[in-house]
């Protein structure tokens, strides 16, 4: 039987100025609380199969009152302090359902 111990989802980067072929983007990620050093691994995981399909650099992103443990025991780099974001506009206006304050952007590159 295989035990769920949690879920990670990466994909092309949200940002287009970041979406270059080469840039795999982690979105979600979510773990038990039981199992120690779960999000550790499981960046593990997605940076193995990132290099595996030749990408060139993994990133992510926290928000500033987040740690950042995870990121530094999976050698992230912590790139810069984005900024603040919406993507609503005048022509296509959007309601914001995520945080849309400062986050960190995190970087792994690949070989």
């Amino acid at each position: 039987m295989i035990k769920s111990v949690g879920v990670i989802i990466a994909g092309r980067p949200v940002s287009r100025f970041l979406d270059d072929g080469m840039t795999l983007e982690v979105t979600r990620c979510c773990v038990k609380e039981a199992y120690k050093n779960g999000i550790s691994k499981l960046y593990s995981a997605v940076f193995q199969i990132a290099k595996a399909m030749g990408y060139k650099r993994v990133i992510t992103y926290t928000l500033t009152e987040e740690s950042g443990t995870s990121m530094r025991a999976s050698n992230f780099q912590l790139t810069r302090l984005s900024n603040r974001g919406s993507w609503n506009s005048k022509s296509r206006i959007r309601i914001d359902k995520h945080p849309t304050g400062e986050k960190y952007l995190w970087t792994k590159q690949i070989g």
